[in-house]
Formats: structure tokens, sequence, C-alpha cells
């Protein structure tokens, strides 16, 4: 689910383009690249922005999320359609040198954090984009490689998840951070008085 197409900035960071996709849209560009991988993958494009109404039919048919978005607004509709669907999402992000992935996992019977419980939909954040802010380019790639991990756990039952965990990379010195996160009660989307 992408609303854009690629951009010659684009390329540096994600692997599924080339220069001869340029102002192709981002979707069928990577469905491409899939294929060329195995064309026996079947891909479903979606070549629109996630808002809350589309989050709220097609999240709940999938078995994890995993999110690449590079907004806050599109974080929070994301988790959003999440816990109200019950189904775990993998977060990723990535600007300059500094990366952070977690696994907020609010499915029935997981006392676990959301997404909001640390980042509150009402906090103010600067919106940067890797077109003008940069980004370390295989720190995309770090962070997507754990995101798949972290799907492909969630999805076979195995190892422990990164729920209620965020974990920070520092790009410039190679160094993980991890810190815990506790659920909040009050948080206005997975809080006590939502269920």
């Amino acid at each position: 689910v992408d609303h854009d197409t690629v951009d010659l900035t684009n390329l540096q960071r994600q692997i599924a383009h080339g220069t001869e996709r340029v102002g192709q849209p981002k979707v069928l560009s990577a469905a491409a690249a899939v294929r060329t991988l195995n064309p026996d993958v079947h891909v479903n494009t979606v070549q629109q922005r996630a808002d809350a109404a589309f989050l709220a039919e097609w999240v709940p048919q999938a078995d994890v999320v995993i999110d690449c978005s590079d907004n806050f607004a599109t974080r929070q509709a994301v988790n959003a359609a999440c816990v109200a669907a019950g189904v775990p999402l993998v977060s990723g992000a990535a600007i300059g040198f500094d990366g952070q992935i977690s696994v907020w996992d609010r499915r029935p019977g997981r006392d676990t954090p959301c997404y909001a419980c640390l980042f509150p939909p009402d906090a103010v954040v600067p919106e940067v984009a890797c077109a003008t802010m940069g980004v370390f380019a295989p720190l995309v790639g770090i962070i997507g490689t754990m995101q798949a991990s972290e799907a492909l756990r969630l999805l076979l039952g195995i190892g422990r998840p990164l729920a209620g965990r965020l974990q920070l990379l520092d790009g410039r010195s190679m160094e993980w951070t991890e810190m815990g996160v506790a659920r909040n009660p009050a948080c206005p989307v997975c809080g006590d008085r939502h269920g």
C-alpha cells in the first residue's frame, strides 16, 4: 500500500526500485521486483494513502502488519487499526543515522503496549523527510530486515518478539540500545477505557 511514485531520491535506500522505474507507482515497481525474485508469489497492490477507512477494511484481513511509513500520522492510523482489529504491528523507522524497531501486539490476552502508549497521537512531532534530511542507506536495510524477522517469528510463533521493547540503533557507532515500554492504562488508543 503506497500512494507515491518512485523518485530518484528513493533509490539509495529503497532497493525494490531502479532508475528505469522513476515516475512509476511504487506499488507496481515493488511488485515487479518481487516477481523477478519469485514469479510464483502473488502480490496485492493498492496505490493509495493508507487512511483510517482503508485500514479499517484491510487490517483485519492480515495476520501481521509491517509499517514502513515515513510519517507520524500514518503510523498512528496504522497502530489504531491494528489495535482495533487485534493484529500485531511490526514498526520500524530510520532517519539520518538513527533507526528504531518494535512490535506492538495488542491481540486479546496480551497486556503489551501499542505505539500510542509511547508516542501519543496528540504529540507535536516535526515531520522530516528522507529526501531532505537524508538517511544512512544501510540503516534502512538493517531495520527492514529486522522487521521481516519479527514478522516471520510472529507468524511462526517462535522466539520472543519485541513486544514491550523498543530497539534503537545508532548507525554511527553501530550500537543497539533497548528500552522497555510499558502499556499506558490511559492510552487514548488501547487504554483501559477502550477495552
